[in-house]
């Protein structure tokens, strides 16, 4: 499988796994910009992507960006379809009490790939009862 990336600016990063077996790509920041708390920003990679057909791309929070300064992706995961070819950007949220400085090359959020199912979408009854059954947020437990 491959994914292809095509740099828009000269100072974008490629992402890369920083381990092996990692699940996810490490996406870069490609300007620099400040986060208040409580602000949202579409942060740019520089980056355009090719994904193979019948994946997704799935845009995730760093960890140790959401626990040390509770900077983390608004629409988390975010998806990125197999059909996008625009920049690849990431929506950052600061829900942290301090600013934060976004820097190019910062490592801002990952990219995980997964492939995905399109089932065929029928109208029907749903009468097939289950232990759980309407049963939900929070229901199963205290």
């Amino acid at each position: 499988m491959e994914i292809r990336f095509e740099r828009l600016t000269p100072t974008a990063t490629l992402p890369a796994y920083a381990h092996p077996g990692d699940a996810g790509l490490d996406l870069c920041a490609d300007a620099a910009l400040t986060l208040a708390p409580g602000q949202r920003a579409a942060v740019p990679t520089g980056l355009r992507l090719r994904l193979p057909p019948g994946t997704e791309g799935q845009v995730r929070p760093r960890s140790g960006l959401a626990l040390r300064h509770g900077l983390t992706v608004a629409n988390a995961p975010g998806t990125v379809d197999a059909g996008y070819r625009g920049e690849l950007k990431v929506l950052l949220v600061n829900l942290g009490d301090e600013p934060f400085r976004v820097e190019p090359g910062m490592r801002v959020a990952q990219l995980v790939v997964a492939p995905i199912l399109r089932p065929e979408i029928r109208e029907a009854p749903v009468d097939d009862p289950t232990d759980r059954g309407a049963g939900g947020f929070g229901s199963t437990g205290l």
